[in-house]
């Protein structure tokens, strides 16, 4: 593991012990205490279903307590039912086929997760829309009863929709739960913090809470209050109809709306939600009503987290949010977040990009969760503690991906959740943790001496939400694989180069100072290429100008795609590269001979993109395929534009992605391997390089010292340091 001298030092004691939460479970006393002292915790924490009993909390580890603040009260929440939460919902497109038509509201939705709101409150802000014409129609046409639409004056043949209101009534972690995990306790309601009544119980239970738990030494807010959009349906070929991680769609109520419409002087209305049924998905560029919805939310979540935060403090305890599930308003890179009082962030992970989310956060302390989940099976419904599971497998492809992360940067605590007793069976999985665990307070102790070496580039991300959006899209990796930039994300991580987050409205205020690459990558109309952002013609020159004067613009995918204008990649002038969508039939194409790439090319990491054409007789082919472009370079000025049709992440492209950055700065730095299988981390404070082997063989790598190589060899996965 080691392989230092005195200059860098760090006891077994500190190796072994220290800086990780461990899930504990009453009636399993004994095997709490055991693997606490195997993966050296020195917090124990309760998990949703379990309990910690006295022989744990009594015996001498910092406890953590879990607090799902909005969906722990259905006695409440049964007596008043109009403080449970609610949300938009959209019905069915019926075809209507006479002048009248009717329409099943629920028709497709789970019933149990949803129930109408008819109150007349409600019903004033249900619209009813024909969606062939795009015409709302007028509220003298129709009539609800018994959770039914009637329109009259339907056109044949003409589709029609109802936006409605609803009540929410199982709070959806806890319906995931039942339906996936067998739990069978009563289904927990959510309560809403902007219902009067419901906000003044909240904060007279949290203080009875406190008062009644005084071994409790950090409440663990499991978030705050408004959960990440999850629509489940009535039919299991299509259970889950839509989730997004980063959505905002499940924080309406009227009282909301009307609170808004005092703050803004104007009225949000049902299809600012809806949207014509795509709802608000953060993979979408938001409208402009869009944006001051969530900055309304933020700032009244943030200051209702701030009084709850102020409860536990007077009672002498640590507030520390779980950053998932209900965690919706509370942005960690948002202006208000700073503001609450936390005393630590946790946020779930099961990838590098979401390392880096947590790690800059601004908060005192940054905790991981690990994964896997102590479940029987996981998210994706394989199984994991259970018969067939391999858990220590599992362990071990996450932590590759975070370790990566870590090197860069830091946090200050990892830790694991679920039911501790699954553990039983896995000795292997407990070998795995106790090794993670050593290696996270090794990757710690390097950085409490100094920061890594980085190579002299710094990269900008350059999308619609910017640096409140750092380090993330829209969920975890397993959720929005199919965006080319969560990849781009992931191979980012763990590279060491500088990386900034930029929207389309910072590129005119200096965003790219000392910036050598922008990076923009995703499809067409999308939050992460742009969409209408490219009409902008100062983001055009600015962003043109910085390339002519010597930095690189890397697009990936459809990057600055918008239709409109001469060529459909705006930046196809800097690229030398465009996409035909039918503008070019008629035109004949630049012939070209493919070139040799000055870096390793990974093809099968570029997901092929049709109808990609030349501009310029002097792009540069570096790949292609069917006799399409897929990797160009196109001198510009005194920089130039690269283009990729894709890219997905593996240990080899992301070397690629770093060999083609550093073309940028002409010069790749030192501290770097010869073999994409070996990344690494130079620490010179401490004089310590970290070798991390991607692989599951043996692997032998040379490292550039300067004026000098280093030899390392790898066992598979080791991680191993080297006093230079």
């Amino acid at each position: 593991m080691k392989e230092m001298d005195k200059s860098f030092s760090i006891s077994d004691e500190a190796l072994h012990q220290g800086d990780f939460t461990l899930p504990g479970e009453s009636g399993y006393e004994a095997l709490t205490l055991e693997l606490a002292q195997k993966w050296g915790a020195d917090v124990i924490r309760d998990s949703d279903g379990t309990k910690l009993s006295d022989d744990i909390v009594k015996a001498g580890y910092r406890i953590y307590s879990t607090i799902c603040i909005i969906r722990q009260h259905n006695a409440f929440a049964e007596a008043h039912p109009d403080a449970q939460q609610e949300c938009f919902l959209s019905s069915k497109p019926v075809m209507a086929l006479s002048s009248s038509v009717s329409i099943q509201l629920m028709d497709g939705y789970f019933r149990e997760q949803f129930e109408l709101n008819t109150s007349p409150e409600s019903i004033a802000y249900w619209q009813v829309w024909d969606r062939t014409e795009n015409a709302l129609v007028d509220a003298s046409a129709w009539k609800f009863r018994d959770g039914t639409v009637e329109i009259e004056g339907a056109k044949p043949y003409h589709l029609y929709t109802v936006s409605f209101l609803c009540w929410r009534i199982w709070e959806e972690i806890n319906m995931y739960n039942h339906t996936t995990n067998n739990w069978t306790s009563e289904h927990l309601r959510q309560l809403d913090p902007r219902h009067p009544l419901a906000w003044a119980y909240l904060k007279e239970w949290l203080n009875d809470w406190c008062v009644k738990n005084p071994d409790t030494n950090v409440v663990r807010l499991t978030s705050l209050f408004y959960n990440f959009v999850w629509i489940f349906g009535d039919d299991e070929r299509r259970k889950s109809m839509f989730t997004d991680w980063a959505s905002y769609d499940f924080t309406v109520s009227p009282a909301a709306l009307k609170a808004f419409e005092e703050q803004y002087g104007y009225a949000m209305t049902a299809e600012d939600f809806i949207q014509k049924g795509h709802l608000q998905p953060t993979h979408l560029p938001p409208t402009d009503h869009k944006r001051d919805w969530m900055q309304f939310i933020q700032k009244f979540v943030a200051e209702k987290a701030k009084e709850l935060v102020e409860i536990i403090h007077a009672h002498g305890k640590q507030a520390y949010v779980f950053y998932d599930d209900s965690w919706v308003g509370l942005e960690p890179y948002g202006e208000f977040f700073s503001k609450v009082g936390f005393d630590g962030l946790i946020k779930c992970i099961f990838s590098g990009f979401e390392c880096r989310l947590c790690a800059g956060a601004e908060v005192p302390t940054h905790e991981i969760r690990l994964h896997p989940y102590l479940f029987p099976v996981g998210l994706g419904g394989a199984p994991t503690f259970m018969e067939g599971g391999h858990p220590e497998k599992d362990a071990m492809e996450y932590w590759l991906h975070a370790r990566r992360a870590l090197l860069r940067q830091s946090v200050d605590r990892i830790g694991l959740g679920g039911y501790l007793h699954l553990t039983q069976g896995f000795p292997a999985f407990n070998d795995t943790i106790e090794q993670i665990g050593k290696e996270f307070r090794l990757i710690k102790a390097l950085h409490k001496e100094g920061a890594p070496v980085t190579c002299p580039v710094k990269v900008a991300v350059l999308h619609t939400w910017g640096s409140l959006r750092s380090w993330t899209l829209s969920g975890h990796f397993h959720e929005t694989f199919m965006h080319t930039l969560i990849h781009v994300n992931e191979a980012l991580s763990g590279l060491p180069v500088d990386v900034k987050f930029v929207s389309f409205e910072d590129m005119g205020n200096g965003a790219l100072k000392d910036v050598q690459v922008v990076i923009n990558a995703g499809r067409a109309g999308d939050a992460w290429s742009g969409g209408d952002a490219w009409k902008s013609e100062k983001l055009v020159s600015t962003l043109t100008q910085f390339v002519h004067d010597g930095g690189m613009f890397l697009g990936i995918g459809e990057p600055s795609a918008v239709e409109g204008y001469s060529t459909f990649f705006r930046m196809a002038h800097v690229l030398g590269v465009d996409e035909d969508t039918g503008i070019y039939a008629c035109h004949a194409t630049w012939n070209y001979e493919p070139e040799d790439a000055p870096i390793h090319l990974v093809p099968e990491s570029m997901p092929a993109q049709d109808h990609i054409r030349l501009t310029d007789p002097d792009t540069q082919v570096w790949l292609e395929r069917d006799g399409m472009p897929q990797c160009t370079m196109h001198p510009f000025g005194k920089g130039c534009g690269v283009y990729m049709s894709g890219f997905a992440v593996t240990p080899e492209s992301t070397r690629m992605l770093l060999d083609l950055l550093c073309l940028a700065s002409k010069d790749a730095g030192k501290y770097l391997s010869d073999t994409w299988k070996v990344e690494t981390a130079f620490y010179p404070a401490s004089r310590v390089l970290a070798a991390v082997n991607e692989t599951g063989e043996t692997v032998t790598a040379n490292v550039d010292l300067g004026e000098k190589k280093l030899t390392v060899s790898l066992n598979p996965y080791e991680m191993k340091t080297i006093q230079i």
